[in-house]
């Protein structure tokens, strides 16, 4: 067998030797390019530390925006009006309206039987024109007896008697008069009528039954007009005119604008707060208005504009029911600051107090950032474009 020492002869070990030789000469050229500066440089750019997020900032703006007040109360009617029955133990015969229904001032609402009040008007047409016949009996004897005044054949006893013969035959026409007039307006109570034009809001006339006198049939919304009752507390009263211009908002989310007719004289001693009645649209109180009578419905009133200091909402972090903006300092660091926000106008919002118009704040990105974070600013272009 041949030993391993005859293996390894000279001849075979000249590569390996001379493949070595490369590599610790390789290693040995870069050590040497490999510079302490070098070195430095690299452990440097390590040590820095790396921004937390790429965001864009904004500067806040002014902007003018409208002042309001923000109120809660009832819809109700303006006035409302009680059509009773004038018929003393008539039976109603006919009801023409319904609940809904829109009438005018004059319309026909309900009807009684008549029968028996154009009876008595005919037996007071015959009374009064038996009291005109012997009116008229009467005073041709009268002036007949004043004729023969100085002849003689009359003694005065009989003038004055046949004079008032003729006055008591007068008073009796008028007499008569006053009951055919009265009989007539009974004929007229058997018909119930509007009073005013308006909304019948509410319906008790039942067909057959025989109704005393001031007897409610119907209720109706004058004119179809209702009015928001705002409830307001006694220190914005101050603020609210009569003409100032509400948005109020059904229950149904529909809106409409009504004007502030006018403000109560006195405060609720319990709530401290005061009724604002606010006008709404003629046409609300209708079958088909998205307001009727009795709703709860909230508003605004419209008080004006004034300058504010506004940012995009999107600039605005919420964290433990506190508001917060981002305030980018000189280094690219941001510091949490605490703001009050106020008014709001599309997405804009106002900031009241603690931001000063040139502070820039980070627009996107706000709401991933923590007090302290280094950042990379872009500009809005381009984090537009990155996307």
């Amino acid at each position: 067998m041949k030993t391993l020492k005859s293996t390894l002869k000279p001849a075979n070990l000249k590569p390996t030797v001379l493949a070595l030789l490369a590599v610790f000469a390789v290693a040995g050229a870069g050590m040497a390019f490999y510079s302490p500066a070098t070195q430095a440089a690299d452990d440097k750019k390590a040590a820095a530390p790396k921004p937390a997020l790429t965001v864009t900032v904004v500067k806040p703006s002014s902007a003018r925006l409208p002042i309001t007040l923000t109120a809660n109360g009832n819809v109700a009617a303006w006035q409302e009006a009680s059509v009773s029955s004038e018929s003393n133990g008539l039976r109603l015969t006919e009801v023409r309206v319904n609940v809904g229904d829109v009438v005018k001032a004059g319309d026909v609402l309900a009807v009684f039987s008549a029968d028996t009040v154009n009876a008595d008007v005919a037996q007071a047409k015959a009374a009064l024109l038996e009291a005109q016949a012997n009116a008229a009996d009467a005073v041709a004897n009268a002036a007949r007896a004043r004729t023969l005044q100085d002849s003689g054949a009359l003694s005065a006893q009989q003038i004055s008697q046949y004079n008032t013969a003729e006055q008591t035959a007068n008073a009796r026409i008028a007499s008569a008069q006053a009951a055919l007039a009265t009989q007539q307006l009974r004929l007229k109570y058997t018909k119930v009528v509007a009073p005013d034009s308006g909304v019948i809001s509410a319906r008790t006339a039942t067909v057959g039954a025989v109704s005393a006198p001031g007897t409610e049939l119907f209720r109706m919304i004058r004119q179809g007009r209702l009015e928001w009752r705002a409830e307001v507390v006694a220190q914005d009263l101050r603020s609210i005119v009569p003409g100032s211009t509400a948005l109020v908002k059904a229950a149904n989310g529909s809106e409409t604008t009504g004007k502030v007719r006018m403000i109560a004289p006195t405060v609720d001693l319990q709530t401290r707060s005061a009724l604002v009645y606010v006008d709404l649209p003629q046409n609300a109180g209708s079958k088909d208005a998205p307001f009727k009578a009795g709703m709860f419905a909230s508003g605004k009133f419209e008080l004006g504009s004034s300058e504010a200091l506004t940012v995009p909402q999107q600039a605005i972090v919420v964290r433990d029911g506190f508001s917060f903006v981002f305030r980018l300092t000189p280094d690219n660091h941001v510091a949490q600051v605490k703001v009050q926000p106020g008014r709001r106008l599309g997405n804009r919002i106002e900031v009241v107090g603690g931001l000063k118009a040139d502070t820039p704040v980070v627009l996107r990105g706000a709401g991933f950032l923590n007090d302290g974070d280094l950042v990379h600013v872009v500009a809005e272009q381009a984090a537009t474009a990155s996307k």
